[in-house]
């Protein structure tokens, strides 16, 4: 008998998915819940899990990993989609098929299943990356091709008597861990329509958040945020804080227009309440601290990054590789940035670092500045030399292409050059062998 190993949520595609594989496949089914941050109840989704057919069932705590080995790197690495998304969900796919593979092998399991359909990212990130652990490993995906309504899969477990979890049904689709949540369907597949205030739950409205800004002072070592407001914090708990008070005054709402990997546009709405605060917290100390082609470099690194996280290429050595570069670039990343939150807005009040390439005595205007202003002339002389060297150049082309006009347009022999008796025109036919 074939034993598969599910990535389990304790919802409805999944919970239906437990005897739709059994049957289907004739299959044994291991159900792995794992905990990024979303803050559930998992245990409950263990139980159900055994209750609706599946063999045995895990629950797997991954904050500390998801935090460290996804988060970090792409923190640090700057890595947001489309200058907007900071990947909170395609972070996470990775990790989860990492820990469906772990478990298949444990199990004896020669496949995985997951509850993606065929029209999202995620079922090419959890794909994708499981064959890149294990390229023999089998890859089921019910929703992609059992082809049931919500109401059909609510019947399917009716008549077999499977328990399925029942709540009040939310109008939207939504995902949720430890760097944020993704908000989509219902009214939200309307570019035009506002998100209404129903759609968000880690975030406050403007008008409910607090009338006096919040100011959130973080520390860096080595691009690694390490404390908040003076305050140590293992990484999973002070993106918990950052999290939560940035939240309160509605930071970290994001609305944007996205390009999916399987070709066709979508609305989407975030809210990365950490996310939002910690790249701009990060982003500032880099420019800082790096030199400006330094970090333009970085920036382009990052796009490309974030291209790769968001396309379900997270296991390739593209994406180690520039890991590594990043890596070289953060031990200088060390310092404080100060942040101003207040109703919806994160905006960088102060920035400071051991490793400043700021120097005041050569940016100030006032007693102290040690700039040579001497060394100006000479320097713009020899910066503009190329300009000015081509502005030459130019006047002359210019006044050659007149003299040229006017020769053409008289039309005359005589406007020709003779060269040893002979017109322009008789060389070049002596040349042609006309």
């Amino acid at each position: 008998m074939e034993r598969v190993v599910l990535a389990y949520s304790g919802g409805l595609d999944t919970s239906v998915a437990i005897p739709w594989l059994a049957e289907t496949y004739a299959a044994e089914v291991i159900a792995v819940t794992m905990d990024l941050g979303q803050g559930e109840n998992l245990e409950a989704a263990r139980e159900r899990a055994l209750a609706t057919g599946a063999v045995n069932a895990y629950v797997v705590d991954v904050q500390e990993e998801f935090a460290r080995d996804y988060i970090l790197p792409a923190l640090q690495a700057g890595a947001i989609y489309e200058d907007r998304y900071p990947l909170a969900t395609a972070l996470g796919r990775p990790l989860i098929a990492k820990k469906l593979v772990e478990v298949a092998h444990l199990e004896k399991a020669g496949a995985i299943a997951h509850g993606c359909t065929g029209k999202g990212n995620d079922q090419v990130r959890l794909d994708v990356s499981a064959r890149a652990l294990d390229p023999a490993i089998k890859v089921y995906a019910p929703a992609r091709v059992w082809g049931m309504t919500r109401a059909d899969e609510i019947e399917y477990a009716r008549v077999r008597g499977i328990p399925v979890p029942v709540t009040k049904e939310s109008p939207y689709s939504t995902d949720e861990n430890l760097w944020g949540r993704s908000i989509e369907c219902g009214i939200l597949e309307d570019p035009w329509a506002e998100p209404p205030e129903d759609a968000y739950s880690l975030t406050r409205a403007g008008a409910d958040c607090p009338d006096v800004p919040a100011s959130l002072e973080v520390t860096f070592d080595a691009g690694v945020p390490v404390e908040v407001n003076g305050v140590p914090m293992p990484l999973t708990e002070l993106i918990h804080s950052v999290a939560t008070i940035a939240g309160v005054h509605g930071v970290g709402r994001i609305d944007m227009v996205e390009n999916r990997l399987v070709g066709i546009k979508s609305r989407e709405v975030y809210e990365s309440p950490a996310a939002v605060v910690l790249h701009a917290a990060h982003r500032e100390l880099e420019s800082l601290v790096m030199p400006r082609d330094l970090i333009r470099l970085k920036r382009e690194l990052g796009i490309r990054y974030a291209d790769l996280v968001y396309n379900g290429l997270w296991f390739t050595p593209t994406r180690k590789a520039i890991d590594a570069f990043v890596a070289t670039t953060e031990p200088q990343v060390t310092g404080q940035v100060r942040l101003r939150l207040f109703k919806g807005e994160c905006r960088v009040t102060g920035r400071r670092s051991p490793y400043a390439l700021y120097d005041h005595s050569l940016a100030t205007y006032e007693k102290g500045d040690a700039f040579d202003h001497t060394a100006a002339e000479g320097f713009i002389k020899l910066w503009g030399l190329p300009v000015e060297t081509v502005a030459r150049q130019s006047a002359r082309i210019t006044l050659r292409a007149g003299t040229s006009k006017a020769s053409r347009v008289n039309g005359s022999e005589a406007a020709m050059p003779v060269v040893a008796g002979h017109s322009r025109s008789a060389i070049v036919a002596d040349w042609v062998g006309l």
